[in-house]
């Protein structure tokens, strides 16, 4: 089996659509808006799976897209509840394996057990049963990994952090080498690539990668970088940096590293420091979408990123709403392979 690479040939994108019962509640309209502005830039080069609370939640929310005039030929619904919006971390990973495309379901506990999670670990479950992947096979696991903590290659290489996989509140008693293995049998994984450094203030996965460092081809990392020695994130991100220059692909040539800038501290209402990062793009076919935040290195980062993806269109979303529950775009959404989505699938 192999986990693909983002970039690859995508039959889709899943969403959960914010809703009252979620930390959304407070500033549901201004979700709304972030998330109509997902869908739509979703729906100009893919389809779109969106995920509803409920019957009644599934029917608001195709109201609230018909009027904003979104193609709705290539958006489709499910139904089931969720306990959060963060469907990177618990939504299916998608492998190809020698007779087909087929399903993996790994444990998500709330990041280490930090929150409620039961909902939104049985998603995928729920999702199978109801038929929105058609005949593809769905595998249920005990490991506890999030879509968040890990980036690959499609070639045999897996970048994450040793802080998230290795934290006791997912997997006590796993340790790199059995990891490795796992990700070995499991994604088709030949090499990991651990970073010991990198974090962001006010991050609570644990040091989730897609806010560090990302594949955006085989050769190629785009990456967090901090140029300010006064920043508190500062050491950590230089660190995370210098172990990036000796990492070497599966060839044994250096990466080509492209930095993406840090955007001015983005501050919650208390004056804590929000984790916001550019490297926590989504690619789609024929597109990237890159979060921004109403910040000058915002177009630094789309011009960066357009160097790594010839051919795609760049797009920007705002994502300062989605920053202020501590994640955002790549957070927000999980691709699925090629022959995984089911297009005719409703509900």
């Amino acid at each position: 089996m192999q986990l693909p690479a983002e970039y690859a040939p995508q039959s889709g994108v899943l969403l959960t659509w914010p809703h009252a019962a979620t930390d959304w509640r407070d500033c549901l309209e201004a979700a709304n808006t972030t998330y109509i502005d997902l869908a739509r830039a979703i729906t100009r080069h893919t389809h779109l799976l969106i995920i509803c609370h409920d019957a009644s939640h599934r029917d608001d929310v195709g109201r609230v897209l018909s009027r904003a005039g979104l193609d709705r030929r290539r958006t489709r619904f499910a139904v089931a509840p969720t306990n959060d919006t963060w469907v990177r971390d618990y939504g299916p990973l998608g492998v190809n394996a020698p007779d087909g495309p087929r399903l993996l379901d790994f444990t998500f506990n709330g990041w280490g057990n930090k929150y409620a999670a039961s909902q939104d670990n049985a998603v995928s479950r729920a999702l199978h049963a109801d038929g929105a992947f058609g005949r593809i096979a769905l595998e249920t696991h005990t490991l506890v990994l999030e879509g968040g903590s890990i980036d690959v290659d499609g070639r045999g290489t897996l970048l994450t952090t040793t802080r998230c996989l290795l934290d006791s509140g997912r997997n006590p008693g796993e340790n790199r080498a059995s990891l490795e293995r796992r990700f070995g049998e499991l994604l088709g994984v030949e090499r990991v690539l651990w970073l010991e450094h990198g974090g962001l203030d006010g991050d609570d996965t644990d040091g989730h990668v897609d806010m560090l460092a990302r594949f955006c081809d085989e050769g190629t990392l785009a990456y967090t970088q901090c140029r300010d020695t006064a920043d508190s994130q500062y050491a950590e991100l230089a660190d995370m940096e210098w172990q990036l220059q000796g990492f070497r692909d599966r060839h044994g040539r250096p990466y080509r590293l492209v930095a993406l800038p840090l955007p001015r501290p983005v501050l919650d209402a208390d004056g804590r420091r929000l984790p916001a990062s550019y490297a926590n793009f989504l690619v789609i076919n024929g597109a990237v979408l890159v979060p921004v935040y109403d910040d000058p290195a915002d177009s630094v980062a789309c011009e960066r990123l357009a160097t790594c993806f010839a051919g795609r269109e760049v797009i920007a979303v705002n994502c300062l709403t989605l920053i202020r529950q501590y994640g955002s775009l790549h957070c927000a959404t999980m691709q699925l392979p090629e022959g995984v989505l089911d297009t005719e699938y409703a509900r």
